[in-house]
């Protein structure tokens, strides 16, 4: 019988399967590091250090309920299907005694130091060291590195973009006078539909969770912070969202209009709390500047928040409007040349009521040249935070769901506080900030460094000639806080080895320390 629930050895690229018997005769020990080798290819610009998180999960998932389920069957029915596999993929009949052995032993024999997560590790620094624990099984240690790499530089990479949209954010809070509560829900995960199926959004979604970011429509992920991070949703705030509409809600209102729409939702469906109804499904600049003003006193009377949602044209120029600063070199537009046109345009406008216009007849509304942010406050008004900045009325939000790069962001943000505005605004994250990544983003790589040769220690490395960023730490690693710095000492001694930061968090089957997602948002808090 095929069972294909026991596929945990099977968990490699094919070629690990040939090293059990490649390995020098000699060897008995191999000791591996998991490491991020580069930003040069980040997405985040002047990036410097990688967010570490996700083993547990890889522990708990793979090292303990993957490999539970081989040794609990049969041994021969644990190796056979690896076998058929294998044999069929190589095209001759593959050695499975090297499983076989491992089954006879009852567990991994492995043991897993790494840093706490939620460190922020500078590059070449290594979060995590792997060691066989017994001889006979040093082929164990690299067999895992296909998976173990696959499983955590997503988690890893998703949890640094969505640190690098927490420092902005709190950057312009801090700046304008936002309060700072309301940091944790301005990023918001709409990611889910644009990952690579659902498991690809739990890893993405629960990165974005871990950086302390709260905001998510992604429930993967908060059943993943759940089963794998000791979080609880009737304790703690893990993720949030709020009730919201999209365009086919909008759309069964076509006959009614939008007016009854919002009318119906904000006294019928939603009276309290937040609500955000996305608006510009027909013509957006018409709900903002008549029908808004039309529904005031039903928002005013609401206790709650009511958020607009544009989803279409340019985030930076629909939520900050325009501006005629020579010095703005780009206005939030990606094409310098219709900037440049608007620009000038801009400069020769004479302002009547409703329109900018100018003497070749082209018009932009004066609601557009406000933008949404500053066309909200002239309804709805707000207060003036200790900054100096104005706040929008805590009866009216915005929201803008859609492309959202960390470019735009600040974008966005900087345009605000140019206008005199805080930062209050929402921005979702997107599966393109998400999923426009890949190993390389922070040249994330397992490489062994040390072995145990005819009982004698042997420090090995790579520093291949004709690439010298994959040059590897040699030897067994130390890793120590030097002047508030992660810093890396390699080829140390086996007594040094044992002293430093990276701790036994797993050993032969058994997951040894565990954290969970409040303890590492604490440790991502205290450091930026």
């Amino acid at each position: 019988m095929k069972n294909f629930n026991n596929t945990a050895s099977m968990q490699k690229d094919v070629y690990k399967e040939f090293h059990s018997r490649a390995y020098h005769p000699d060897v008995t020990e191999v000791y591996a590091n998991f490491t991020s080798r580069s930003g040069k290819l980040s997405n985040i610009p002047d990036s410097n250090k990688v967010v570490f998180v996700g083993l547990q999960y890889f522990i708990k998932s793979y090292l303990i309920d993957e490999w539970d389920i081989f040794f609990k069957l049969e041994k021969s029915q644990a190796v056979s299907n690896h076998k058929r596999i294998l044999s069929a993929m190589l095209g001759y009949n593959v050695d499975v005694k090297y499983l076989e052995d491992l089954h006879d032993l009852g567990y991994l024999p492995l043991r897993i130091k790494a840093l706490a997560e939620g460190s922020m590790v500078p590059y070449l620094v290594p979060p995590i060291t792997i060691v066989n624990t017994k001889a006979g099984f040093q082929w164990l240690t690299n067999m895992i590195e296909t998976v173990l790499s696959c499983e955590n530089w997503p988690i890893q990479t998703s949890a640094t973009t969505s640190v690098a949209y927490l420092k902005v954010f709190k950057e312009f809070a801090q700046k304008t006078g936002l309060p700072m509560d309301f940091v944790p829900f301005q990023g918001h995960d709409f990611s889910f539909r644009g990952m690579f199926g659902k498991q690809a959004a739990a890893l993405s979604g629960f990165g974005h969770l871990a950086s302390g970011l709260v905001g998510t429509d992604t429930i993967p992920a908060v059943l993943f912070a759940e089963q794998y991070y000791n979080a609880n949703v009737d304790q703690e705030l893990v993720g949030c969202s709020v009730d919201a509409t999209e365009h086919s809600v909008t759309c069964s209102w076509i006959m009614e209009g939008e007016i009854e729409f919002f009318k119906y939702l904000m006294t019928e469906q939603s009276p309290k709390g937040v609500l955000s109804v996305v608006s510009d499904t027909w013509d957006f600049w018409t709900l903002v500047t008549q029908y808004l003003p039309e529904l005031k006193n039903e928002i005013m009377n609401r206790d709650g928040t009511l958020v607009i949602r544009p989803d279409s044209g340019d985030p930076v120029l629909i939520l900050t409007g325009y501006t005629i600063d020579e010095n703005t070199k780009t206005n939030g537009s990606h094409d310098d040349a219709k900037h440049n046109a608007i620009t000038k345009r801009l400069e020769a406008y004479e302002f009547e009521d409703k329109f900018y216009s100018s003497k070749d007849g082209a018009e932009l509304m004066a609601c557009e040249v406000k933008g949404l942010i500053q066309c909200l406050w002239d309804i709805f008004g707000g207060l003036e935070t200790d900054k100096g900045y104005k706040l929008l009325d805590e009866h009216i939000g915005a929201i803008y769901g859609d492309a959202i790069t960390l470019v735009r962001q600040r974008q966005i943000l900087q345009r605000l506080m140019d206008k005199g505005f805080a930062s209050k605004v929402v921005l979702g994250i997107g599966s393109y900030s998400y999923q426009y990544v890949t190993r390389d983003t922070h040249g994330s790589a397992v490489k062994a460094t040390s072995v145990v040769k005819n009982g004698e220690r042997l420090a090995i490395f790579k520093d291949p000639k004709t690439d010298a960023k994959k040059k590897s730490a040699k030897g067994l690693l130390k890793v120590d806080r030097v002047d508030g710095e992660l810093v890396l000492t390699d080829d140390v001694t086996e007594a040094q080895e044992k002293e430093g930061l990276l701790e036994v968090v797993y050993e032969d089957g058994k997951i040894i320390k565990e954290t969970s997602l409040s303890e590492i948002r604490a440790v991502i808090d205290a450091q930026i």
